[in-house]
């Protein structure tokens, strides 16, 4: 989400935390970037207590961080997947993205939540990676049934009606990736994307798996199980335990309501 005028930006908490690379060995690592250089998303520490229960489920170790100087050969080749949850803004350097770039290529694994697409506009790498950057949005928050493209996946999950900050994007992104999720039925007129509305895609175009959702805005959307189950896709999909990027898992654990 882009800075509303008159809501100045967020300074950024580069810093905050340590630079953790001890995951011990074998277990999987999943990086968890959360810096802004644009509007914060109070929702973040939501998204990173979320991350940290779904990887708890799978047995994989979440190190969260807002220091760009993650992004460094020594550092990057220490984890299997970066996430970017709620970023915002410009928030690396030439050379972290060079890092990045490089390790993405060598079979690093991505996740972007949400405004993952409102970032690195000026990073052409960037946005083939995460799909489609964002274009706009209607006020406050929007309400619409999300439809999954796998039928299967339809019936046990469907009909799944959200309501969260809904992105437009600058450009539809079904030729260039795996459509998981559209948006049907609005309640709103601030959707500029026609009958076909991606919402959620993967693709494994870079060298690594890449896997996206533009839901994520609302504090409130990280209890909902089918939400829960959505992002523990994505994370099974990016660290190679499913081939497929939208095979929900249904588990007591996840799917209780």
């Amino acid at each position: 989400m882009s800075a509303a005028p008159g809501c100045a930006p967020a300074p950024s908490r580069a810093g905050d935390a340590a630079i953790a690379t001890d995951a011990p060995a074998g277990t999987a690592s999943i990086l968890v970037f959360t810096r802004t250089e644009g509007f914060r998303h109070d929702s973040i520490p939501t998204a990173i207590a979320t991350l940290r229960s779904l990887a708890d489920d799978i047995g994989a170790d979440i190190l969260q961080t807002e220091d760009p100087a993650v992004f460094s050969e020594d550092i990057l080749r220490t984890h299997d997947v970066v996430v970017f949850a709620n970023t915002t803004g410009p928030i690396l350097d030439p050379a972290q993205r060079a890092a990045f770039e490089r390790w993405l290529a060598g079979g690093g694994a991505f996740v972007g939540v949400h405004s993952a697409a409102d970032t690195a506009y000026d990073w052409p790498f960037y946005g083939e990676l995460v799909g489609a950057w964002f274009a706009s949005h209607p006020p406050g928050l929007q309400r619409a049934q999300v439809r999954f493209e796998h039928d299967a996946v339809e019936a046990a999950f469907g009909p799944w009606v959200v309501e969260d900050e809904l992105y437009n994007y600058r450009r539809n992104p079904r030729p260039h990736v795996d459509v998981i999720a559209t948006l049907q039925a609005r309640t709103d007129d601030g959707g500029t994307m026609g009958d076909d509305h991606p919402i959620a895609w993967c693709h494994d175009r870079l060298g690594g798996r890449a896997w996206y959702t533009g839901l994520g805005h609302d504090e409130a959307i990280y209890a909902d199980p089918v939400f829960r189950a959505h992002l523990l896709a994505g994370l099974r999909y990016v660290l190679g335990t499913a081939e497929r990027c939208d095979e929900l898992p249904s588990t007591p654990t996840i799917m209780s309501r």
